[in-house]
């Protein structure tokens, strides 16, 4: 049994769990409780493990300290969706509390899992019972207790592993959505993948991907099926910088992330070594020093037979854009004609993005310091990626507003509430009554069969919700539009927009217009091809 963990045993972990979380993100999908095709919880968790298995692998023989944080870290830049989120911050807390270790046994890594746990719980600010929150603490206590009777790593593990399962299947029993469908907690069933994985990876049971037998494996890398001109950033620029000062080495690698891109940044107590893709590699260095005497320094070009092209791109300010203005708004939407009404009423930035297709806090963050503003207001749009979103405050100079918009018509309520002679709080105010005076609407199809509140749903059948509530199913779409419609007359609202998406023709689209026109007479309706995918339609109701 093993006793102890070093920096080589945990990147070996994180890969094993990075490879078991892809293997069964599908089946972690479909324990989502809603039939909607939202690519949830699996996929995010995936993405979110794969960003920091990835940063690993760049990593030879790193520490135990090193190892943990560079995990962490990857995990922070590359979380998406709650899920992500929530994961990155249980590896973060875990990552600080192993700062400085060259190895831990069972009674530190027990620590370690508890931090992980605090962490997760201070940044939700409703935690709910029956979540992988719930799983992680129970494991994460049971762990604590384990390391009573041993300090074996392995041992703790394993005993973690033994409670995790036991508060997963009483997750269907603490939350009521949960016991409705007869499921357990999607991100649950996520963490104990992982916790399973580290302990088969303990034991030298690593978790690797299948190859695929449709795939021959290439022997090595074809590059020529890459254009020269597809490498954004010219210079790779590494170096290693000496502490020589208390400043905060997060603020070296938020100003770098707005420079360029693979950045890969590791700090100990006294150095802090970096790897990044710029085509401003005297600007990265310059911030360096700011922190101390540069030790080492290489930079390469990664475009050696285009270098005029690579001389004049390199030329280019900063993409962090310096304030021209007190506001900025960056908002997340998924289809072009949505998008323009974003840009018609104001946002410096779009972010694609929303069901099936979260976007990261890397993403996030990068628009926003492209945003030439002191403040800049965040709309998610979506319920999914606004913890995300909140992640990037503090990760950059600008101040970030994360307005909780958790659907499109939200959001545009909100961005026409502001008032940019008005104060923040005031319009952090007023945004935030405005989304919730307005209704959405959404129709979308089923992803698979299902059974949930009295509804019986099929794969392929149309599905209806109303805020995040389920509102009907069935085969014919026109039956849902004629029951969203009476819904409405019989609330009285009073403004109605209608998007349709890109799989409804303009025809059908006037006909949707026509119905809600003849049911609500007393409303203002408007109809906006908003080209979305996954939806249908998308109806906004004050």
């Amino acid at each position: 049994m093993r006793q102890t963990i070093d920096g080589a045993a945990f990147r070996r972990m994180i890969l094993s769990a990075a490879a078991a979380i892809e293997i069964n993100k599908q089946k972690i999908n479909e324990l989502n409780v809603f039939p909607v095709p939202d690519g949830d919880t699996g996929t995010n968790m995936s993405m979110t493990l794969n960003n920091a298995a990835a940063d690993l692998r760049k990593t030879d023989d790193p520490t135990l300290t090193k190892a943990a944080d560079i995990a962490a870290s990857a995990m922070l830049r590359g979380a998406r969706g709650n899920s992500g989120v929530i994961l990155s911050l249980l590896f973060r807390g875990i990552a600080k509390n192993l700062k400085g270790l060259e190895e831990c046994g069972g009674t530190r890594f027990a620590e370690a899992m508890q931090d992980g746990v605090q962490a997760a719980y201070k940044a939700v600010m409703k935690p709910a019972e029956g979540t992988i929150l719930t799983v992680s603490r129970v494991a994460s206590d049971s762990a604590a207790q384990a390391a009573r009777d041993s300090d074996y790593v392995e041992y703790v593990l394993e005993q973690c592993i033994l409670s995790a399962n036991v508060a997963l299947e009483e997750t269907v029993n603490q939350n009521p959505v949960l016991k409705k469908a007869g499921v357990v907690d999607a991100g649950g069933v996520g963490w104990v993948t992982i916790l399973d994985a580290m302990l088969s990876s303990l034991r030298g049971e690593d978790v690797i991907i299948p190859e695929r037998a449709d795939e021959a494996p290439r022997e090595k890398a074809d590059f020529s099926e890459f254009e020269t001109e597809d490498i954004t950033f010219a210079y790779c620029t590494e170096f290693i910088v000496s502490r020589d000062n208390d400043k905060d080495p997060e603020e070296l690698r938020s100003f770098l992330s707005g420079l360029g891109d693979s950045l890969v940044l590791v700090d100990d107590d006294e150095i802090i070594k970096v790897h990044v893709h710029t085509n401003n590699p005297g600007v990265a260095l310059e911030q360096a020093l700011t922190y101390g005497g540069l030790i080492t320094v290489k930079v390469e070009n990664m475009r050696l037979q285009h270098t005029e092209k690579v001389l004049k791109e390199s030329d280019k300010p900063p993409v962090i854009a310096k304030p021209e203005k007190k506001y900025g708004m960056v908002a997340v939407c998924a289809g072009s004609g949505i998008a323009e009404v974003f840009k018609d009423l104001g946002a410096d930035g779009i972010i694609q993005g929303g069901q099936t297709m979260n976007p990261s806090t890397q993403d996030i963050l990068v628009q926003i310091n492209q945003t030439p503003a002191e403040i800049v207001f965040v709309f998610p749009n979506n319920k999914n990626i606004i913890m995300a979103a909140e992640q990037t405050v503090g990760l950059t100079e600008k101040q970030v507003v994360v307005i909780p918009s958790k659907t499109i018509p939200q959001g545009v309520s909100a961005m026409l509430a502001f008032d940019p002679e008005a104060e923040l709080s005031d319009n952090r105010e007023a945004m935030e009554e405005a989304m919730r005076n307005v209704e959405t609407m959404q129709i979308t199809y089923a992803a698979r069969d299902s059974s949930f509140d009295g509804y019986e749903i099929h794969e392929g059948d149309y599905l209806a919700l109303y805020g995040s509530a389920l509102f009907g199913s069935g085969k014919s779409l026109n039956t849902l539009l004629k029951n969203m419609a009476k819904k409405l007359q019989t609330e009285e609202k009073e403004f109605i927009t209608i998007y349709y998406g890109e799989d409804v023709t303009e025809k059908d689209a006037k006909k949707t217009l026509q119905l809600f026109e003849k049911t609500c007479p007393e409303a203002e309706i408007s109809l906006i091809h908003g080209n979305q995918p996954v939806y249908y339609y998308l109806i906004s109701a004050e």
